[in-house]
Parts: C-alpha cells; sequence; structure tokens
C-alpha cells in the first residue's frame, strides 16, 4: 500500500527553449570566452571562469555580487555527452562561511526544429531555501544566456 507524503521537493527542474542550433548553446556552456558572458544572477559579474572539460576534471568560476562580495562556484565535471549532455557537481565557497556541500546537477541539451531545448535537473538539497535559491540563480543566468545568444546573432 502506498503512502502518501508531503515531504519537501528538495530537487531543481527547469526547462528553456532557447532561438539557438543545440551545437551553440553547448559551446556557450563548455567554453569560458562566453560562459563569462551569461553565467551567475543578472547584476553579478564573472572575474575569471576555469574549466578542464572531461570527466574528473574540475572547474571553478569566480563571481563578484552587486554589492562588491566575492565568491566562487566549482565541481567536477562527471560525464559530458558532446552536444548532447553535462553532468557536473555544484558547490559554493563564500568568505566567511566553510564550504557548502556540493549538488549533482544535469544539463540535457535537445535539438527542436533549430532551437535548443535545456533541460537541468540539480538535487538533491539540504533544504528548501537552498533549493529555491539556486533556481533564482540559475533561472536568472538562463535570461542572461538568452540575452546573450540574442546579442551573438545581431552582432553578426
Amino acid at each position: 500500500m502506498a503512502r502518501k507524503t508531503d515531504a519537501p521537493v528538495l530537487e531543481l527542474h527547469i526547462t528553456r527553449l532557447f532561438d539557438a542550433p543545440r551545437d551553440l548553446v553547448f559551446k556557450l556552456w563548455t567554453d569560458p570566452e562566453h560562459l563569462i558572458h551569461w553565467w551567475g544572477p543578472r547584476g553579478f559579474r564573472t572575474l575569471s571562469c576555469e574549466l578542464d572539460l572531461r570527466p574528473g576534471g574540475a572547474w571553478r568560476i569566480h563571481t563578484r555580487s552587486p554589492d562588491g562580495m566575492d565568491f566562487s562556484e566549482y565541481g567536477v565535471f562527471r560525464e559530458i555527452v558532446v552536444p548532447e549532455r553535462i553532468v557536473f557537481t555544484h558547490g559554493f565557497d563564500m568568505p566567511g562561511k566553510p564550504p557548502g556541500p556540493t549538488v549533482l546537477a544535469t544539463a540535457t541539451f535537445t535539438e527542436e526544429n533549430g532551437k535548443t531545448r535545456l533541460t537541468f535537473h540539480q538535487g538533491v538539497f539540504a533544504t528548501i531555501e537552498d533549493r529555491d535559491g539556486h533556481e533564482e540563480g540559475w533561472s536568472s543566468s538562463f535570461d542572461l544566456l538568452t540575452d546573450y545568444l540574442h546579442d551573438l546573432r545581431n552582432a553578426s
């Protein structure tokens, strides 16, 4: 007999459709020269980006918040299937706090009539607040990725 539970969902699921081919969207996720233009919530500035793009390779991105606080996001790539999927761990280093736990994230890229459907999953989080904070950050980053794609299209 199945039991009903009111346990909170501690996983994040975001789906976006980008008006660009899958190869390009995948490249913008994996090339530091592009990634620095859209990573992080709106108002944050990416200071540096280091990617060792292979299973077992580390990544680290340094950012600055609008109030001037510097912090790092980091992790390890678990799986890379060009141009279909990236699986990685994701954690934060914030000044004055111990490093937080890393959480597994998966970005899947599907071609749809010349556009790209991103299916993003991250979890399991320790708290609802952690999940909601990541949802806000990723949603803002994906908005910036949309803007960056628009800028690239207009520059050519």
